[in-house]
């Protein structure tokens, strides 16, 4: 919102007139005059907030899509083990980023490298940031944190969660932010402080590469190192598929990660008030925010619809597992350029990304890679893919409208090389930075024997091993008066417990 002209008593008097009491009268009108304007203003920081408020609750949402994603794709005997890590990823995030991350993230002035301001929020509020960027941004952090968990789930000690969420919220993850997303950042396109990098900076505008990439190839060091679970490839080396015992609560996973997004790509606007100075006064920031929601919408759908044919010509049948994937990889790829591309290139986008997902896929079945809910293909994978999709397709106005006027676009907008140059160059250094900070840590963990649980607690299930009993308990009323024909599912008791004289007979009854 434009800012109302500074009432000035002492040019407002000559236009009273020659009126005895000009003066008081010009004193009167301009002190009303400004109390209005700061009115407005105090409106529009108001707006602003609630508007970035309402966006990081989106976000945070998106924590309870990640754990229903988790607790369905495993294993019914590592459903409280998942869910207990998605629940740490917030907690042990949360403290690790008030006390570092967002300092490292945004504590500018500094260098290109990294902040060095806000230490456990010190000087928050300020005229920069408020309470509210802080709580944005921190969903962000912890939303890096759930991906990984994801690429070692069913094999991964308590410990190890602890203490790679802490480590990749509170120094892997804010020092990328840093780079692309901070004023002082070296690749930032928002950069105040230095030279742009080829003229343009990297456009990742919700994360493709900062929160999506930095999450999944944090994930890919952590399988590799600790490597598959038991029982993934058989002695020959083929795959044997290790299904989630619950395709009900991927999809509800999925539902609620895609009703996050909506925090997540238009929530990055960080402010809804904006007037883009235009001569028509029904188009600003507020527009380019509905345009964001409509082309992550049609990125992620065609990504689903796509996957759904795709592997249907390739494997024979209609999977909603897949589907839903592809879908995800569908927002994972048009979280960089949402901002700045037309509707119609989301739909190429998420064309795209459903093949880049399947072609990953592929490539970790013939390396013998497992990840049981395909987070660094998905993330690592499609978010590269997002990135570089921005290069391509980033069109002239929006680039000028949400950065700046002047600024390299899209090569196949006519935009030339500069801005996929740029693109490219973050998607190397986001592989070599997180490559040198978090492969070291999961091989010292692994040294360290606190990286993969037992061979017996990984065929038991660390449900029972490790959290004191499954998540799952049956018991039919009836079983002692009606006999059941067929399966009868049945409360599993802990190794120490006393049996049952109900339930210590066989499951399995015809």
């Amino acid at each position: 919102m434009a800012s109302l002209p500074i009432c000035s008593a002492a040019e407002l008097t000559p236009l009273l007139g020659l009126a005895a009491n000009a003066t008081a009268a010009a004193d009167y009108i301009c002190t009303r005059f400004t109390a209005t304007s700061d009115k407005f203003t105090n409106t529009t920081y108001a707006i602003d907030n609630t508007y970035l408020l309402f966006s990081a609750y989106l976000v945070f949402a998106m924590q309870l899509g990640f754990a229903m994603l988790c607790a369905g794709s495993v294993r019914a005997k590592n459903t409280m083990n998942i869910m207990l890590t998605n629940v740490l990823d917030a907690a042990a995030g949360g403290l690790s980023y008030y006390i570092f991350g967002f300092a490292f993230a945004f504590g500018g002035p500094s260098n290109g490298f990294i902040g060095k301001h806000y230490f456990g929020l010190k000087s928050i509020p300020s005229a920069v940031y408020d309470y509210s960027f802080f709580l944005y941004q921190w969903a962000f952090a912890i939303a890096a944190a759930g991906i990984t968990s994801g690429s070692i789930a069913e094999r991964t000690q308590f410990v190890a969660y602890l203490i790679y969420s802490s480590f990749l919220t509170g120094f892997v993850y804010p020092i990328v932010s840093h780079w692309v997303w901070s004023s002082d950042g070296w690749a930032s396109a928002t950069r105040t402080s230095g030279s742009l990098l080829f003229g343009s900076g990297a456009i990742d505008f919700a994360g493709s590469g900062v929160v999506h990439m930095v999450g999944g190839i944090a994930g890919l060091w952590g399988a590799l190192i600790e490597g598959p679970r038991i029982g993934r490839f058989d002695r020959s080396g083929r795959s044997v598929a290790l299904r989630g015992h619950s395709a009900s609560l991927v999809v509800l996973g999925t539902f609620l990660l895609w009703f996050g997004w909506y925090g997540f790509n238009p929530g990055s606007f960080l402010t809804i008030s904006k007037s883009y100075g235009t001569s028509n006064s029904y188009y600003g920031q507020w527009s380019a925010v509905g345009r964001t929601a409509v082309t992550t919408t049609l990125a992620g759908c065609t990504a689903a619809l796509t996957t759904l044919f795709g592997k249907r010509l390739l494997v024979g049948h209609w999977n909603v597992t897949d589907v839903c994937n592809g879908l995800l990889g569908g927002f994972a790829a048009i979280t960089s350029g949402c901002a700045v591309v037309e509707p119609w290139a989301a739909v190429v986008c998420g064309f795209v990304a459903a093949w880049v997902l399947i072609g990953c896929n592929v490539l970790a079945e013939k390396f013998k890679y497992d990840d049981p809910l395909e987070a660094a293909q998905l993330h690592g994978g499609c978010g590269s893919w997002g990135l570089l999709f921005t290069g391509l397709f980033a069109k002239k106005q929006y680039v000028h409208e949400v950065y700046a006027t002047g600024r390299p676009y899209g090569l196949l907008m006519g935009g030339g090389g500069k801005l996929l140059a740029a693109q490219i160059i973050q998607i190397l250094v986001i592989i070599g930075w997180v490559s040198v900070t978090m492969a070291p840590l999961f091989y010292a963990l692994k040294k360290l024997n606190l990286l993969r649980v037992s061979t017996e607690d990984e065929m038991q299930g660390m449900d029972m091993t490790r959290h004191g009993g499954f998540a799952y308990a049956y018991h039919d009323e009836d079983a002692s008066v009606h006999t059941p024909v067929g399966f009868m599912m049945r409360k599993v008791e802990p190794a120490s417990a006393s049996p049952s004289p109900i339930h210590n007979t066989t499951s399995m009854v015809v």
